[in-house]
């Protein structure tokens, strides 16, 4: 469905702030992709027209971009994202039983293989998909919802998030800000339109300062070069 005339003028003025950031208006794609994923909760055939106008581009270009990185649906997304990591370290401390029983917890079908597509909830609040690292290892199995951190994970903590979300309660990441923005809010975010929270929440947890307080505690330093 084609943006409204006042969607239009709300999204060039953002776009305008977005390339004015950079030397080469073609850099901002990333940004704008997100910008108009705010909009719709993806990246629709109009999304993308938009960009390639915004920048002078084709559309073919944004289309190429658009479709290699997986941060960008295709789809209308669910309001919250929930991303299961299943890389080496999550894998091994149980992230792919996280994933498979928050597939089936949401009404996947057991003997189906749906790790190529999301799986969403009935009411479609809640999406669960595979996520590859989220350089969290120290908190190993990591779930994350709109890109926000859930640490120290479990098949049961993880659905009653996942429930949670469904019902409407208020929902605190790990390390992160106490409000938990939706997923549109989120992209919006990321498009470089800050809420306030950035500073919100530890810069770093004390299993990422292990190794620091060791190396303290014992004179350890890095080899001279």
């Amino acid at each position: 469905m084609p943006f409204s005339e006042e969607t239009l003028t709300r999204l060039k003025a953002d776009a305008a702030e977005i390339t004015g950031r950079y030397p080469k208006a073609r850099s901002a794609l990333l940004p704008l992709l997100y910008l108009v994923q705010s909009e719709e909760g993806y990246v629709s055939p109009e999304g993308i027209a938009f960009c390639a106008e915004v920048l002078g581009i084709t559309e073919t270009e944004v289309r190429g971009v658009a479709t290699f990185y997986t941060m960008y649906k295709h789809e209308p997304a669910a309001e919250f994202q929930v991303g299961v990591c299943i890389n080496t370290t999550c894998a091994i401390m149980g992230g792919d039983q996280i994933y498979e029983e928050l597939a089936e917890h949401l009404g996947a079908d057991p003997g189906e293989d749906h790790s190529h597509h999301d799986i969403k909830s009935p009411d479609g609040k809640v999406a669960v998909e595979r996520l590859e690292c989220n350089a969290a290892c120290d908190y190993a199995p990591v779930v994350m919802v709109n890109w926000e951190f859930f640490d120290n994970q479990t098949p049961d903590t993880a659905k009653k998030l996942v429930d949670d979300l469904r019902a409407g309660e208020t929902v605190t990441p790990t390390r992160g800000p106490a409000r938990l923005c939706t997923w549109k809010q989120a992209n919006r975010i990321l498009a470089g339109f800050g809420d306030g929270q950035a500073a919100d929440g530890p810069s770093a947890g004390p299993a990422s300062l292990v190794g620091l307080k060791l190396a303290k505690a014992h004179g350890w330093k890095a080899p001279e070069s």
